[in-house]
């Protein structure tokens, strides 16, 4: 089989859209930490249609700690094929990423940084990827935040660690007298952009005090956030888009029609158009993201956590349990919105409407086993925080303890069948699965509220309500 490449573009299918420009004449005005699946859904996506406007901000992907997207896409001359999946599946090539780095190449990835065409340095790393603490704030005892505090002053410095990574780029930019640039968190934890710049800037002032002073002059971190369900990609997947294109694609991508994307008007120099590709610029971006992680990622999780305890595969699979979804939709409707302030123009009870249609959409495979990964990095910005402000209103949190009496399940029946999670935390939370008032107080994971006697007596009906097979409310 034939496989994707600049020169077989010819070859797709006339119902196949492919990129609107001359990739010749790219040049790479962004560089993106963690072009894995949700990266290269929707915001390559987005680039990929500003492209065909303005040829400049086409994207450098870096990927720290894996070889695999740089293996698929690089002989493929970055380019895969986006499935949107809606009642009938659209295929579209995407051509913005120009080729993808990884964490054995520390002179290129650090030259693409300091490059005169860089304006945007854009993240995807995950929760975990920003080194936090349960403060919100950066870990100095994070293993890679250690060894960065440790050799950051020597020359030849291989940061262990975005943030490293981001010190060090800003760093050889200012040396270089380039301007600064415009750093872009598209994480899901609440108040990304400000998250990134506090850690950024602690380990700049340990490190580099002379960047740390130039990064507020330079340097600006927006808020953002993205919203569309993107499913793993599997064979399945590869085997569809081989049918539809003709052309073998090593890593193809798959997800919704509906997305979102909001950037705060915050930008340390040129803006990139991306309102041409649907994109929102606002002032304030935390209302939002706040109903997208509350509403959306907190529901989410409980139907993976909830979902899986009943024998649950997929999303929509789970959205066919009518009790399970009744009981998601009372949980947004009655303890979630409560907690949610809507931004100017968002009906609440529409877009959980939109959500749950959403969720039971058949055409998206989402696998409830990737929406469980990382649940102890996950949970204080989904739900947690909604616990928090209900206890603090007087509001009952009866059915916001299930879904995390529900990830208490989960760990326990990991532990106890001898496999492993995909989670930082797992060891820890392994060894303590089999009592889970122990889960409970990692402060890592829970905070003070790990050892609120309100929240431990819900939390503990809760368990032992799915433990009779019962779900409550």
């Amino acid at each position: 089989m034939t496989r994707l490449s600049p020169e077989t573009l010819a070859l797709l299918p006339a119902d196949v859209a492919r990129p609107a420009y001359d990739r010749a004449a790219m040049r790479a005005g962004v560089v993106h930490f963690g072009p894995g699946a949700f990266h290269r859904a929707h915001q390559a996506a987005a680039f990929d249609t500003l492209l065909a406007h303005d040829p400049r901000w086409g994207i450098t992907g870096v990927s720290l700690h894996s070889q695999g997207v740089a293996q698929a896409l690089n002989p493929q001359g970055g380019l895969y094929t986006l499935a949107l999946l809606d009642a009938q599946t659209r295929y579209r090539v995407i051509g913005s990423v120009s080729h993808v780095l990884t964490g054995t190449e520390p002179p290129a990835i650090l030259a693409a940084l300091a490059h005169a065409d860089t304006r945007l340095i854009s993240a995807t790393v995950t929760e975990k990827g920003y080194c936090l603490g349960a403060d919100g704030q950066l870990d100095p005892e994070h293993p890679a935040i250690a060894a960065d505090l440790a050799k950051g002053r020597e020359d030849g410095w291989v940061p262990q660690s975005f943030v490293g990574w981001l010190v060090q780029g800003l760093a050889a930019r200012r040396r270089a007298g380039l301007p600064g640039v415009t750093v872009l968190s598209c994480d899901n934890l609440t108040d990304n952009g400000r998250k990134l710049e506090a850690a950024t800037l602690a380990l700049a002032r340990e490190l580099d005090g002379d960047t740390a002073a130039w990064m507020a002059d330079h340097v600006r971190f927006p808020n953002a956030m993205v919203d569309s369900i993107t499913p793993a990609t599997d064979d399945a997947l590869r085997a569809q888009v081989q049918v539809a294109t003709g052309l073998e694609d090593a890593w193809p991508i798959q997800r919704e029609g509906f997305t979102q994307w909001v950037i705060e008007d915050r930008f340390a120099g040129e803006r990139p158009a991306l309102d041409l590709a649907g994109v929102t610029f606002a002032a304030d971006v935390r209302p939002f993201e706040m109903a997208k992680l509350r509403l959306l990622n907190g529901a989410h999780s409980t139907l993976a956590y909830v979902g899986l305890g009943l024998g649950h595969e997929t999303v929509a699979e789970a959205m066919r349990d009518a009790p399970l979804a009744a009981f998601v939709e009372q949980l947004m409707r009655d303890d979630i919105a409560p907690a949610v302030v809507a931004p100017p123009g968002l009906d609440l009870p529409g877009y959980i409407a939109d959500v749950l249609a959403r969720f039971a959409n058949p055409a998206i495979r989402h696998l409830l086993s990737q929406i469980a990964w990382d649940g102890s990095q996950k949970l204080p910005y989904r739900l947690l925080g909604t616990v928090r402000e209900a206890l603090e209103a007087g509001r009952p949190i009866d059915r916001l303890a299930v879904p995390i009496a529900a990830w208490l399940r989960f760990l326990e029946k990991a532990a106890h069948e001898g496999r492993t999670i995909t989670d930082p935390l797992a060891e820890e939370l392994l060894g303590r699965a089999a009592d889970w008032r122990a889960v409970l107080a990692m402060p890592a994971v829970f905070g003070p509220l790990g050892h609120d006697a309100r929240f431990i007596a819900a939390v503990g009906q809760a368990h032992e309500a799915l433990a009779q097979g019962r779900l409550p409310g």
